[in-house]
């Protein structure tokens, strides 16, 4: 019988390594079977016999190594067995070559990227690419790309099966593609990499920031600007990561409640990846080929080069987002424009800008975070009231909903006081 006490710390290095590695050591086994949904059920069966001969022998040295063997034991095994999987045979010859080595961690190909452009393939539709993408590479689970898409997850699960299959029986080639067909992906694999480091970034788990999908989202990204040196979205999309991870430590306060912007200990952040990341940037758009990245990063170069809150130049802000809607119309566009009105206008006019992305957005919970801000800073307190409500319940982990619920009572004392 398993001891709860005694299986925790063997869980935890399970989860540990696939947080570590995951990604990596399925990216290799799809090269090796040529089929994701066997590769994953291989990966599978290779955790849950590491949490029983872990538990019996102690986590290995290279616990990764032993993942991926174990794993190629698992695919011979299944491959073996299952008359389905016969028509396999390069693959099972392949695995039997290297099933009597030991790998070296060190040794083991990274081969993520490739990965990446295999799910982003135009076969597919641009949805499915990404979401595809953000299950098998950022290991999100279905239910959260399903969130993040506004769909059910039973809806998510389906398109995700039927992506593996078209790309299993259309044999769309594991491979990044050559310079000719490069720029008929690239679009959907910065916006996969960028949701990959939102995911971590504005994190529903109790970290708040994952570290690890947002370093391997930059990782990616700075893979892709060595590949194509001179493309200013590449550079864009790397800018708009770093200069936001380089605020990381600000992010957070003592009672591990979020900490907004304007409110942020400036000497915490990373003042050399700043400095990297407005470089990026200043690289980008001399190119003469802005996008929606490039364009975005600019806005966060501002606000990182801002010695103070005061000093941000918003103006500026205002007419960076007012450009990027001759780019993409996208309503998340417009309420940040939104938002850096309210300093430039006032409160009041942002609030009559707000109202008629409603329709649109009214069950994405920073509409919500946004409109009680602008009501508190009104003195429209009942309605703030109302509004905080709305964005604490959408909140998507304790960090946010403490900031929140920390300005909501500070608006109910002063509707008391007022009454």
């Amino acid at each position: 019988m398993s001891d709860p006490h005694r299986d925790a710390p063997i869980r935890e290095a399970v989860e540990a390594t696939v947080r570590a590695d995951g990604g990596r050591l399925l990216a290799l086994l799809i090269r090796h079977l040529g089929d994701f949904e066997l590769a994953e059920d291989c990966l599978q069966d290779a955790l849950a016999s590491a949490l029983v001969h872990w538990r019996r022998n102690g986590v290995p040295h290279a616990p990764e190594a032993w993942l991926m063997q174990v794993a190629r034991r698992k695919a011979i095994d299944r491959l073996r067995r299952d008359t389905n999987l016969r028509g396999k045979k390069e693959e099972y010859a392949a695995l039997l070559a290297l099933e009597a080595e030991q790998p070296d961690p060190s040794e083991i190909p990274d081969e993520r990227l490739r990965l990446i452009f295999t799910c982003c393939h135009p076969a597919l539709d641009e949805p499915t690419r990404i979401a595809l993408t953000l299950r098998t590479l950022g290991g999100l689970t279905t239910e959260e790309i399903a969130r993040a898409f506004v769909v059910k997850e039973q809806t998510m699960g389906q398109r995700l099966v039927r992506a593996r299959h078209k790309i299993t029986k259309a044999r769309i080639p594991y491979e990044v593609p050559d310079a000719e067909r490069w720029h008929e992906r690239l679009d959907a694999v910065l916006t996969v990499l960028y949701l990959i480091f939102n995911e971590g970034y504005a994190s529903c788990h109790d970290d708040y920031i994952r570290t690890d999908l947002c370093e391997e989202a930059i990782r990616l990204t700075s893979i892709l600007a060595r590949l194509c040196p001179e493309e200013p979205e590449v550079e864009g999309l790397l800018a708009l990561m770093l200069l936001p991870h380089a605020r990381r430590r600000a992010r957070l306060a003592p009672d591990r409640s979020m900490v907004p912007l304007e409110e942020q200990d400036r000497s915490a952040w990373d003042h050399e990846a700043i400095a990297t990341g407005v470089a990026l940037v200043e690289t980008a758009l001399k190119r003469g080929r802005p996008g929606p990245f490039s364009i975005q990063a600019a806005v966060s170069a501002l606000h990182a080069e801002a010695p103070t809150a005061e000093a941000t130049d918003w103006a500026q802000i205002v007419l960076l987002y007012e450009t990027l809607k001759r780019y993409r119309s996208n309503p998340i566009y417009e309420l940040n424009r939104v938002a850096a009105l309210a300093h430039t206008r006032g409160a009041d006019v942002a609030l009559s800008l707000l109202e008629p992305l409603r329709a649109s957005l009214g069950d994405y919970q920073p509409f919500h975070a946004l409109e009680a801000d602008l009501l508190r800073r009104e003195g429209r307190t009942r309605e703030a009231l109302d509004a905080y409500d709305a964005a604490i319940a959408g909140a998507r982990n304790d960090a946010d909903r403490k900031f929140l619920e920390r300005r909501r009572e500070t608006v109910r004392r002063a509707l008391d006081r007022s009454t």
